[in-house]
């Protein structure tokens, strides 16, 4: 699929969200620009490029100023704020957008998070605002902000080629500003792998190759290289591409409190030129590899690209945060020994088994779970294999599970080869009816009674969600059967139901909390008693079972917010104690029979 007839399908995505949710006559009108900017945040968390997406629209003046945000992510140790602001142009074919216009964009988000720093904006907008808590939180918590990145987000086609523009300073903080249109999207679709983008060129960096060992791959699949990679390396790296630059297993940093990395802290602070020989250094993987010539002759790495470490997070983000909260933190002195596979298969499913393997066995300080190497586990692949297998009882229609990210775009490029192919496969396989592994993590620990555990977000949703299953905790079948197969696309389409109702009802704040918390209040009020062959049958809830959870959603809402008090409510709905004050809460009785629930 070429750069134009993504650029269509992607409107094409827009349209029939659109028209979903305009069935829903209750709800606000949907406008396309929202739509776009949620596919997009979605998108840029799923390959890590921002964390927890939040819509938070919000346009007006203060002064002459106009000032414009379109959503948020917050990171979970609240060190990190990505704000986000959209053109959205609806063009279904490949349009140009002046530079000046993306840079206006950024200039207008900049500015509204230069008037919370300076607490000029909380105190006019209403509480009610969809931008009120994130507005909220930068003013109380900026001066402990670590990074700020700003992205302009557009269905057009910058005429950047770097997609970066040059980084601001607000009250002696240091503003990022990137572009993600229309093509970059298409490069993660195209590419598979949007660690494409993530690459160094060592002569620029250091000023020189690193010396280095280069085996290539005449017995195997891949190349070798060790090296020794200066730590303001990895700080420079880390900074720019954050989490993106750990392969999903090693993402989560463990905090220098622990055993491990406050050794590695002290070893920095106090006898920095013995870290290589008490570390074990790193292991990366990397796409492509530029050889050359030191200058002492000897042979050099020059760069890599399309690269991840998938040994040694803990090293690199250890690094990086002894140097930010201890800035006299001296790392040219500091060398960490690398080695690196430079991958040469080019096909997906083997390359994810390469990186899963390297992963599983090599040497790191901190254990990697074999829960964490997700895509190839059992669970997934019988999983994938029930939904396509399993028809609708339509017949006709099924759900597409998304084990690999981006193969339901693979699929309708692979078979949709006319236009009649696509047309079909769409109507039988719809986006509404697509589900990514996050996706299904968040529905089953949603019905599980843990809307604490999946208020902090679909990454840590997942991660539990296979800790528990590794370890037989998660009560699912180690063979999973047709029954329970579409008990759990019931649970999917019950959670899609709840959040369709917390947007219905146009709550400004905590919208997913409220999702999650209406489908484990459901667990918790009928449990057993609840048909799940009723929903699956219909592909759909009841509209007594609709009526019913727009009444518990306000209910709800309002028992979050006396929970939470003066608190950030998506915050607050993290803790464990707020699930059981949310529950212990009063609630309307069914006014009628629902069929959904056994007498």
């Amino acid at each position: 699929m070429n750069l134009d007839e993504f650029v269509s399908q992607t409107q094409d995505r827009v349209a029939a969200e659109l028209a979903e949710r305009i069935k829903d006559t209750a709800a606000p009108y949907p406008q396309p620009e929202m739509i776009f900017a949620e596919m997009m945040m979605n998108h840029m968390a799923d390959v890590d490029i921002i964390g927890e997406p939040v819509l938070s629209h919000f346009t007006g003046k203060v002064g002459n100023a106009n000032i414009r945000l379109v959503g948020h992510a917050i990171s979970d140790d609240l060190d990190t704020i990505d704000l986000i602001v959209s053109l959205y142009a609806g063009v279904r074919e490949v349009t140009p957008i002046d530079t000046t216009e993306i840079r206006q964009a950024g200039d207008q988000c900049l500015r509204f998070l230069k008037t919370c720093a300076e607490g000029q904006l909380v105190k006019r907008l209403d509480p009610t605002s969809d931008a009120f808590e994130i507005a909220t939180l930068i003013e109380g918590c900026y001066d402990k902000l670590d990074r700020i990145r700003i992205f302009v987000i557009t269905d057009c086609q910058s005429k950047s080629p770097s997609k970066q523009f040059k980084p601001q300073t607000v009250r002696g903080k240091t503003i990022s500003m990137e572009i993600m249109d229309i093509e970059r999207l298409w490069r993660h679709w195209a590419a598979g792998k949007p660690r494409d983008e993530l690459a160094v060129n060592f002569l620029e960096l250091c000023g020189d190759a690193l010396p280095c060992v280069y085996v290539p791959g005449e017995m195997a699949n891949y190349d070798y290289a060790l090296t020794a990679i200066p730590a303001e390396v990895l700080y420079v790296l880390y900074e720019k591409f954050g989490a993106r630059l750990l392969e999903a297993n090693v993402r989560s940093f463990l905090s220098a409190t622990g055993k491990v990395n406050r050794g590695m802290r002290d070893t920095l602070r106090q006898s920095p030129e013995d870290f290589m020989a008490f570390n074990n250094g790193i292991v990366m993987i990397a796409d492509q590899a530029s050889i050359g010539r030191a200058a002492d002759g000897s042979v050099g790495l020059v760069g890599l690209s399309g690269m991840q470490i998938v040994n040694g997070g803990q090293t690199t983000a250890s690094i990086y945060f002894t140097r930010k909260r201890n800035p006299d933190t001296v790392l040219n002195r500091v060398r960490v020994a690398a080695k690196i596979i430079v991958l040469q298969s080019n096909e997906a499913e083997l390359e994810e088994k390469m990186i899963s393997d390297i992963s599983r066995y090599a040497n790191s300080q901190n254990s990697v779970k074999q829960s964490d190497l997700s895509a190839n586990k059992p669970f997934h692949v019988q999983f994938e294999k029930l939904a396509n297998s399993t028809y609708c009882p339509d017949g006709v229609s099924q759900w597409f599970y998304e084990r690999a990210a981006g193969s339901y775009n693979v699929k309708l490029a692979r078979d949709g080869t006319t236009p009649a192919r696509l047309k079909a496969i769409k109507e039988a396989i719809p986006t509404s009816r697509k589900i990514t592994k996050t996706d299904l993590a968040k529905y089953l620990v949603s019905w599980d009674r843990r809307p604490d555990l999946v208020s902090w977000g679909a990454q840590k949703t997942f991660v539990r969600f296979m800790d528990d299953l590794a370890e037989g905790e998660s009560g699912i079948p180690e063979t999973l059967t047709s029954d329970w197969y579409r008990a759990t696309i019931a649970k999917a389409i019950l959670f899609k139901a709840a959040h369709r109702i917390s947007r219905a009802k146009h709550f400004s704040q905590a919208q997913a909390n409220i999702a999650t918390y209406l489908v484990a209040m459901v667990a918790d009020r009928f449990g057993g008693r609840f048909s799940f062959e009723r929903i699956w049958s219909r592909q759909g809830i009841s509209p007594q079972l609709q009526a019913q959870l727009e009444v518990w959603a306000l209910e709800i809402e309002r028992a979050l917010r006396a929970a939470a008090g003066p608190r950030m409510i998506s915050e607050y709905a993290k803790r464990p104690e707020c699930w059981e004050e949310v529950r212990a809460s009063t609630y309307s009785d069914p006014q009628q029979e629902i069929p959904e629930i056994a007498g």
